[in-house]
């Protein structure tokens, strides 16, 4: 076996960065503390009433188009803003950003705050728009 391993040092060095590659979404899932929802999980989650969608991109980006009835506190603002969403903590929150790259780190700043149902938009607002979904302005 260590015969192998040292004659096939690249292959078996492919293969360990093959596999890690392949798993890293699972891993950074579990480290943030939130699951990737799709566009039809989230409007259903949306569609019972009792979700909020938290917007974390910036006012700009924000007021240029949004998910319908979604809150805007912008990443940097969470901590200074989170008493006003304080009242969702024990219900879905669902994080959304542009393309999925800023929810982990708002996923885990929500979990230190003690919200317990978070999850990720996956490919954020622009997975929304890509299925055609309602967007306000």
């Amino acid at each position: 076996m260590a015969d192998f391993i040292s004659q096939n040092i690249m292959l078996v060095a492919l293969f360990v960065i093959s596999g890690t590659m392949v798993l890293w979404p699972t891993i950074a899932n579990m480290a943030g503390g939130a699951r990737d929802i799709g566009t039809l999980e989230t409007t259903r989650l949306m569609n019972g009433g009792n979700a909020l969608v938290l917007d974390i991109r910036d006012t700009g980006e924000f007021s240029g188009g949004h998910i319908p009835k979604s809150k805007n506190i912008p990443l940097a603002e969470i901590d200074k803003r989170i008493d006003e969403i304080v009242r969702f903590k024990d219900k879905p929150v669902i994080i959304a950003c542009r393309a999925n790259n800023r929810a982990a780190s708002a996923s885990k700043l929500l979990k230190r705050h003690g919200f317990t149902d978070v999850y990720q938009l996956a490919g954020g607002f622009g997975a929304w728009q890509q299925a055609s979904l309602p967007v306000e302005k």
